[in-house]
């Protein structure tokens, strides 16, 4: 780079002790000049060590300072930040991450050669720890079958323009243009944000060699309810950019439609409870030949459980999209929508 633009680096956080500190010095590590940014903790009011941690590395850092977010979901947490940043380009970067020293600069790079609004990497996910069931839901979420054409997850092989990435670099006019990001999306702010933005004549572009380390989730049960979570609020990010922003998001919802569909007409017609029986019997074999290929990469402890990942991650995105649609579609009748109805785990 010819110059160094001051960097403000955004990182909303909420109860994250275990990740906080080594995402942090992960930052810190970068080889951008240390006088050149500044990095915004926003904490949520974390009821663990998590304000701890960053208080000690603050002490030692002059770069970090820590702010709070009384409302404790991410788009609020993200708005504070960049209302009290200082740089002229804005990155927002997340806790459950760790990035390698080449990763803030090749951002800035980046956008001063493109000319694009915002632009941001390929997350590699890695499991929360060594057991058959993490290493499953890392390999699950960077899966075609998993989480379907979204680059930032599966990889692309060339630079492109896409409809959202992952820990965007925005130019920070960005904002004064287009506005701040969604207070009404506890999930999803970030495609919203993205879509406004190319509604309006931005580009996003995902860099295919610009790398975050994302840890997932480790449980089951984790993993479904953050699923959940991103398929109950899709809904209503469809409703405030008055479009599907992509088909991938409709398909778990269809999928499950059709099983229930079929399921309640084979009762007077016959040939619906074997079309049903065809759909589900063809979703288990492209399951189970999905986690046997895996098998030689990872394991066959892990593609055992990747058998049961897949359809946590469809069902629980698919629950939650029917039911954040219901619950729109009602709330719209009364007049009272209300997206912050579910809260927003991490």
């Amino acid at each position: 780079m010819s110059q160094f633009p001051f960097v403000s680096i955004i990182l909303p956080c909420r109860t994250e002790e275990r990740y906080i500190g080594p995402c942090l010095e992960s930052i810190l590590a970068t080889s951008y000049p240390p006088d050149r940014f500044e990095l915004l903790v926003v904490d949520g009011r974390s009821d663990d060590g998590t304000r701890s941690v960053v208080a000690q590395l603050a002490a030692a850092h002059p770069q970090i300072r820590l702010l709070d977010n009384p409302l404790r979901i991410t788009p609020v947490g993200l708005n504070i930040g960049i209302e009290a940043a200082s740089g002229e380009i804005i990155v927002r970067m997340d806790a459950h991450v760790a990035y390698p020293p080449e990763y803030l600069p090749w951002l800035v790079t980046a956008l001063q050669e493109t000319g694009a609004d915002n632009v941001g990497g390929v997350i590699v996910t890695l499991p929360a720890d060594n057991t058959p069931i993490a290493r499953a839901i890392a390999v699950g979420l960077s899966h075609p079958l998993g989480v379907g054409n979204s680059y930032f997850r599966i990889g692309a092989r060339e630079q492109r323009d896409v409809d959202t990435v992952p820990f965007g670099c925005f130019r920070r006019e960005v904002f004064d243009r287009i506005g701040m990001f969604d207070e009404d999306l506890p999930r999803g702010q970030d495609e919203e944000l993205n879509f406004r933005l190319i509604q309006r004549g931005g580009r996003v572009v995902l860099l295919p060699n610009v790398l975050s380390y994302y840890y997932a989730r480790g449980s089951l049960r984790m993993l479904a309810r953050m699923y959940y979570q991103y398929g109950y609020f899709k809904p209503r990010v469809a409703q405030k950019v008055g479009a599907i922003m992509t088909a991938r998001q409709l398909v778990p919802a269809v999928f499950l439609l059709s099983l229930l569909a079929a399921g309640a007409a084979s009762a007077w017609w016959p040939v619906a409870g074997v079309v049903g029986l065809g759909i589900a019997g063809s979703y288990a074999a492209v399951v189970v030949g999905s986690a046997a290929l895996a098998a030689a990469h990872h394991g066959l402890a892990c593609a055992l459980m990747l058998i049961a990942v897949f359809p946590v991650l469809h069902v629980s995105y698919g629950l939650g999209f029917l039911a954040g649609a219901l619950r729109l579609l009602l709330r719209r009748r009364r007049g009272h929508p209300d997206a912050t109805a579910l809260p927003a785990s991490r």
